[in-house]
């Protein structure tokens, strides 16, 4: 689940991060009234769920109130267009009033997990403000590293010791290694996947601040924060994603034109490299669960068709403790209920899989089953075409 900066000041603000003082508004007048208090200049800062806002025009510094006032209507209510929204961009429904600083230097920081490490690892880099994976891309070393034990947990040494590679020194690197630490604690009890300072800025007064904030958090750890929860902003989500997590589905919505119907990520994964092996381009990310019923297989397969993009759907399916007699029942129902017009591919493999396809021979209803993947990616591309 993703939050807007304002939420995540808010929580960092809880832990003793740094942060600028400023309040969320959603209107002009609010705007005129918040920069009027905090006293010029201050920053109006466009709320969505994508980074690159800056280059989209949705960061303005302002020198009075009148000037916000002026600014927020032609944010508020309009699409901001970002190199991470896509063209459409994302309507503008709040604005950040923040104060303004005399920024001396800005820098990155950050808090992932590395799965393959299986620990957290931190990341600091004098280039603030710029995408991190662009550093990455351009000069890999600009990056610097350190792992925490999650039985430890990070180490006044190590925070010192990125703080020290940022070139920070004096009383700024105490600041600095305070602050990392504030963020990994937030981190941890928020159970985030991603904890993100960029930039994090030393002013010309010898302050250590976050100036902007990004976090994330394990969906599977929601139900231990309830008021994160909250923070849930269903505005910036796409409404078929929505529609998935209310019946237990993971769902993420891509832009080819192949619905993909799958039990396992794994599988998944591997359903949406051989669409594009053999010329196609997956429309999602559907992804059943092991022990799906017949009912969310139904569903599974309204949110599918309810993408106009998609063209043909490909259903594979692997019965483990899933049987593919209750896929095949599921699907049925569901085309039966949709009145479905696209062609429909299904592979089914494993447990009660000759059930399955007896279902699917006798229902009536023009499937095509497939022999395998390969033949399964072969028929749903060619239809899809």
């Amino acid at each position: 689940m993703k939050i807007h900066e304002y939420q995540a000041k808010q929580i960092l603000k809880k832990f003793g991060v740094p942060v600028p003082e400023g309040t969320v508004v959603d209107n002009p007048a609010e705007a005129y009234e918040v920069a009027k208090r905090l006293g010029s200049p201050v920053v109006v800062k466009a709320q969505i769920h994508a980074g690159g806002r800056g280059k989209g025009g949705g960061i303005k510094v302002v020198k009075t109130p009148e000037e916000a006032e002026s600014v927020a209507p032609r944010m508020l209510g309009n699409n901001l267009v970002t190199p991470q929204t896509g063209p459409e961009g994302r309507k503008v429904r709040r604005l950040l009033i923040e104060q303004g600083l005399n920024i001396e230097k800005e820098y990155y920081f950050g808090i992932v997990i590395d799965r393959s490490a299986e620990k957290p690892v931190l990341m600091a880099s004098k280039e603030g403000g710029v995408e991190i994976e662009e550093v990455a891309r351009r000069n890999p070393d600009a990056i610097l590293k350190e792992y925490v034990d999650p039985a430890v947990g990070l180490l006044t040494f190590q925070a010192r010791k990125l703080a020290f590679g940022l070139g920070l020194q004096g009383p700024l690197v105490g600041k600095a290694a305070k602050t990392f630490i504030a963020l990994y604690e937030a981190f941890k009890a928020t159970d985030a996947s991603l904890a993100e300072i960029n930039p994090l800025v030393v002013t010309k007064e010898g302050d250590v601040l976050a100036l902007d904030a990004k976090m994330n958090f394990d969906d599977n750890a929601l139900y231990r924060h309830p008021d994160l929860q909250d923070m849930r902003d269903f505005d910036e989500e796409e409404p078929l994603e929505i529609q998935a997590s209310r019946f237990g589905l993971n769902y993420i919505k891509l832009d080819g034109t192949v619905g993909c119907m799958v039990n396992g990520a794994g599988l998944a994964m591997a359903t949406m490299d051989i669409i594009k092996l053999s010329g196609g381009s997956p429309a999602n990310f559907l992804d059943v669960g092991g022990g799906a019923s017949a009912e969310q297989v139904r569903n599974a397969f309204k949110i599918l068709v309810s993408d106009k993009n998609v063209k043909a759907v490909l259903i594979n399916i692997f019965g483990g403790i899933m049987r593919c007699d209750i896929v095949a029942s599921g699907v049925v129902e569901a085309v039966k209920e949709v009145g479905v017009k696209i062609p429909v591919v299904v592979r089914l493999e494993g447990t009660n899989v000759e059930q399955g396809k007896e279902i699917l021979r006798t229902s009536g209803l023009n499937f095509q089953v497939a022999e395998g993947m390969a033949d399964a990616a072969t028929k749903v591309v060619a239809a899809a075409s």
